[in-house]
């Protein structure tokens, strides 16, 4: 469990002109000073849960023991929960709108029926606390007295971890050369991760060097299939697998999301054309 000196992780989508970030930080930097705190990103897209889910899930095989606090929170000041679970020896903290789950289950899943408690212990929060920023009053300080070393069931009684709330996360569908998937991240390269994955496009036989037809909404274009940025020319569009290990479109020098109008939720098809006969 963590320690006097655990790592805070903290992701969010309260972007950075704000000052959501910079308190969350001072707020647990009065709490536990001796703990690290890593920003992992505030970028994600404003409410998007499944955004957040995903980009958490996708940091988790690379997380050090710690605690992990994420904050997208479009239910703050409502009756939904703040929770803290353990997970392999990981603690997450954040809303119980399903932002956590997907994390905790790369991380082993959460620890059975002991593994999940209500953050309500008013010791371990802000006061008065405000209806609007529970980043700051609830989470954070739940974050900061974890890493310094109080036990979950100090902040809360404990939640039958069945109860929690679950997300229905995009995958993919596979046939006859197509595959289908849902823009699930955009970065700030403008590279578009789709909810299919590597092993997704191995399924319907796409190779480095085939061509594919790409839809997205009315518009369509192609795509060229390879494994680098590099192999293919400046300004073409190229679909790889990412460091995630997720299905990817990007432009060599460009910006995918911009040429193909893609945002989180869109649909996206793929379709394999026919390879030239010799």
């Amino acid at each position: 469990m963590p320690g006097a000196h655990a790592t805070i992780t903290f992701l969010s989508d309260y972007g950075l002109a704000d000052p959501f970030v910079g308190v969350c930080h001072a707020v647990m930097a009065r709490i536990a000073p001796h703990a690290r705190v890593v920003d992992l990103t505030h970028g994600v897209a404003r409410h998007d849960v499944t955004g957040g889910a995903t980009a958490l899930a996708d940091c988790a095989p690379y997380l050090p023991r710690g605690v992990h606090l994420a904050v997208v929170d479009p239910g703050v000041g409502t009756d939904r929960r703040a929770v803290a679970l353990t997970a392999g020896g990981h603690v997450l903290v954040g809303p119980d709108n399903g932002l956590l789950l997907p994390a905790a289950e790369r991380l082993g899943g959460v620890d059975g029926v002991d593994g999940a408690w209500e953050l309500v212990t008013p010791a371990y929060r802000l006061e008065p606390l405000s209806a609007t920023f529970h980043g700051r009053d609830v989470f954070a300080p739940a974050a900061a007295h974890l890493a310094r070393g109080v036990p979950p069931a100090e902040l809360g009684p404990g939640r039958d971890p069945v109860g929690l709330v679950r997300l229905d996360l995009p995958g993919a569908t596979q046939g006859d050369g197509r595959l289908q998937a849902t823009v699930v991240g955009v970065d700030g390269f403008g590279n578009v991760a789709l909810s299919a994955l590597g092993e997704d496009l191995a399924e319907v036989g796409m190779e480095a060097g085939d061509t594919v037809a790409v839809e997205v909404g009315a518009g369509s274009t192609t795509a060229t299939v390879a494994t680098a940025f590099a192999e293919v020319p400046d300004d073409v569009l190229v679909l790889l697998v990412d460091s995630t290990g997720r299905a990817a479109l990007a432009v060599n020098g460009g910006d995918a999301a911009s040429l193909l109008g893609a945002h989180p939720g869109a649909a996206v098809a793929v379709t394999r054309t026919p390879r030239a006969t010799r």
